[in-house]
C-alpha cells in the first residue's frame, strides 16, 4: 500500500468511526433586532451563544456549518449545499 492509500484509509476509519457517534447540528437560531444571528440550538437541545457555536464549529463538533472570514473576523453560515431549508435563515427561532 503507498503513502496516498494509507493516508485515505487513515481517513476512512476515522469518518467511519465518526458515524457511529450521532450528528450534531443546528435546528433553531435567535437574531437580534437587525436580523443578525446571536445564538443557536443543536438538535440535542443545547443552546450556544455565538462565539459557543464558532468554538464547536472550528472543533469539527457541529455538522452543516461552515466557518469563513469576513471584515478579518470568523463568520459563521449554513453549508452551502443548495438545501433551503437547512438555511439559518429558515430555521426555526428559539
Amino acid at each position: 500500500m503507498d503513502r496516498y492509500e494509507k493516508a485515505y484509509e487513515i481517513y476512512r476509519q476515522e469518518r467511519l468511526n465518526e458515524s457511529s457517534h450521532p450528528e450534531t447540528y443546528i435546528s433553531a437560531v435567535r437574531k437580534n433586532e437587525d436580523g443578525d444571528l446571536i445564538a443557536f440550538k443543536t438538535n440535542t437541545g443545547e443552546e450556544l451563544d455565538y462565539l459557543q457555536a464558532l468554538e464547536a464549529a472550528k472543533n469539527g463538533k457541529l455538522s452543516g456549518v461552515d466557518i469563513f472570514q469576513k471584515y478579518g473576523r470568523d463568520i459563521i453560515r449554513s453549508e452551502p449545499d443548495g438545501i433551503k431549508e437547512n438555511n439559518f435563515d429558515h430555521l426555526p427561532e428559539f
